[in-house]
């Protein structure tokens, strides 16, 4: 179990913990959120002990280890196989005693350890992780040097997920993974057999691999049974009550202040102003959780164009030698919301810089609308921002006839206020130099936009605030992301890249994730289905009238929900005294909420089946 008890830390003067506390129960995967700036990386740090508390404690069981992705694995001529297998240094200690020991009590004891921690089958824990991670068998033999800083990170990574601490902390480790390798990460932790806190943005992790949301915000920390979008719920109700509970006190206070205000200089009514005083003094302000600031992006709109925007007739693509991918005949229109899949170096990357006129085809044709304006995004283009600049200078260089109310205009459109404007971007945090370079791809109002993994250093709220920019975005899409979640509410259509094809994928990404976690093989194809027959009159008319009937349902379960919103926002209601009542009202929001989601099931059931009568 970890004890975090009253702990207290300030960075520079500012405090970012004041008498925070939080217990995490042994074995308990938990989701470590809150506003960048608030805490979350230091605390790790005060967790790890590399840096003293002011005030406070941290408490582990005696002898629990602690493990943490280190920033990055030297670049080294040690195989990453080899690599990994020295991150579990106990063993890695007892196989070199082993060589050398000579005292045959010695041997037996070293023996019968190696044993206990299965050492004999570690070669093949050790690879199986870095295949999760994107290491084909023959990659896991080269050196360390041989691969870029990303891959490293995930070296590091299998690293210590091989090392199996008692106390795994993750900070934010999807953001150097691709999709296959964040999905495999996430079905890894949810059989993680210790503790894990995990720094994510990523909502559909923070839902599937979690049992509970620790909250930093305000300097405090509190501990959330159940996955993200539950704890995003509850906090959202608990907000929506403690600010009525706050209105009704400061009308109190203002009545009472108005009682004073007008007698307190007549003798006959000063018992009761003196009274009212006290009533003041004694009441305790109410401040209600401060909800997520609102993010934005605004994307400019295009005119519209002629259907088809790009058409790909037999292209192929490479860097010079062999081409990376061929035989493409695909299509894009203005309407398009498209999700690349694929493993890593299948050639997602690839297909994006061609379809962005940063690659030629080598064979068969690319056409494309005269017109056309592409908008790119990719991560490395972060990275190339100029760092002894500002935002306002960034875009002054490409729109240099613009005055700066405008250009300032266009900032604050993508969450880059007047002090972030003028800031040098070395200053600015990750997703600062990702809404700037999200600003430079689409300033010139593109009609096909490619993004390439948009979201990372993007935090939820800002990665809510992209699914809205993008479901209102006039231009087509084309998209390339790790984030579950921001696929399945952006995309419509999937394209598999695999083997130098690409094609569209017949399922969705529930399937896509099933096909991953199976073992990467499709399922074989199924036998066309007979043509159904056409429904009669009397039938569609009878999936008309359930279909009437599940919208009545739902609209009566809502008008419900509604009603007992109201009622928990009753401030009364959270008196002592009331306790009992609360709860009792608190399980038939419950009961009507499942019932609701049963009942919008049901619905959308009806609704497909009528539709596929042809109703």
């Amino acid at each position: 179990m970890l004890k975090i008890e009253d702990i207290t830390y300030s960075v520079e003067g500012r405090p970012l913990f004041e008498g925070a506390s939080a217990t995490i129960p042994t074995g308990h995967k938990v989701g470590l959120v809150g506003r960048n700036g608030a805490g979350k990386t230091t605390l790790f740090r005060l967790i790890k002990g590399d840096l003293a508390l002011e005030g406070g404690s941290i408490t582990l069981p005696s002898r629990a280890k602690i493990g943490g992705v280190a920033q990055e694995v030297p670049s080294s001529s040690t195989s990453l196989l080899d690599t990994v297998l020295a991150a579990d240094t106990e063993r890695a200690e007892l196989m070199a005693e082993a060589e050398h020991a000579t005292d045959p009590h010695r041997i037996a004891d070293i023996q019968h350890r190696l044993a206990d921690i299965d050492a004999w089958s570690a070669e093949g824990r050790a690879s199986a992780i870095l295949r999760g991670l994107g290491f084909e068998p023959e990659e896991q033999l080269r050196p360390c040097s041989d691969f870029s800083g990303g891959w490293r990170m995930r070296v590091a990574l299998a690293g210590v997920l091989f090392a199996q601490p008692d106390l795994l902390l993750l900070d934010e480790p999807t953001n150097y993974l691709d999709l296959e390798g964040a999905l495999w990460l996430e079905n890894y932790l949810q059989k993680y057999p210790h503790t894990v806190i995990i720094i994510s943005h990523d909502r559909g992790l923070l839902n599937r691999a979690v049992q509970g949301i620790l909250h930093l915000d305000a300097k405090k920390l509190t501990y959330w049974t159940g996955p993200y979008d539950q704890f995003a719920r509850q906090r959202a109700e608990r907000i929506a009550v403690m600010t009525a509970e706050a209105k009704k006190q400061e009308a109190r206070r203002a009545h009472l202040q108005s009682f004073v205000d007008r007698f307190k200089a007549k003798a006959s009514k000063a018992v009761q102003a003196q009274s009212r005083v006290k009533m003041l003094e004694k009441l305790q302000p109410i401040t209600p959780p401060e909800e997520a600031k609102k993010q934005v992006f605004t994307f400019p709109e295009p005119e519209e164009l002629s259907p088809p925007i790009v058409n790909l007739d037999g292209a192929a693509v490479g860097y010079g030698g062999k081409p990376v991918l061929r035989k493409l005949s695909l299509r894009i229109d203005q309407d398009d919301r498209i999700a690349l899949l694929g493993r890593n170096g299948e050639g997602k990357s690839t297909l994006s810089k061609l379809l962005a006129g940063k690659l030629q085809a080598s064979e068969g044709r690319m056409t494309t609308s005269s017109k056309l304006r592409v908008g790119y995004f990719a991560q490395h283009q972060v990275d190339e921002l100029h760092l002894d600049e500002t935002p306002l200078q960034h875009i002054m260089r490409v729109r240099p006839t613009e005055g700066q109310p405008k250009l300032r205009a266009r900032l604050a459109g993508f969450g880059l206020m007047a002090d972030q404007a003028d800031t040098v971007v070395a200053r600015l945090s990750g997703g600062q130099k990702a809404r700037l370079s999200l600003l430079l791809a689409t300033i010139d109002a593109p009609h096909l936009l490619i993004l390439d993994e948009p979201t990372n250093h993007l935090d939820i709220e800002s990665r809510e605030a992209l699914v809205e920019a993008l479901t209102e975005y006039t231009g087509a899409v084309v998209l390339v992301s790790h984030d579950m979640h921001l696929l399945g509410l952006v995309a419509d259509r999937l394209w598999l890249v695999k083997g130098g094809a690409v094609a569209p994928y017949e399922g969705d990404l529930e399937d896509y994730r099933r096909m991953l976690l199976a073992g990467d093989e499709p399922e074989k194809p199924k036998a066309p289905a007979e043509k159904p027959k056409k429904a009669s009159r009397d039938e569609i008319l009878a999936l008309k009238a359930e279909v009437r009937k599940s919208e009545d349902r739902v609209a009566k379960l809502n008008d419900m929900r509604d009603k007992l919103a109201k009622k928990l926002a009753d401030p009364e209601l959270y008196e002592q005294a009331r306790i009992g009542e609360l709860e009792t009202w608190q399980k038939k929001y419950a009961e009507v909420m499942e019932g609701l989601d049963r009942a919008e099931a049901l619905w959308l059931t009806a609704q497909e089946r009528l539709e596929e009568a042809g109703g």
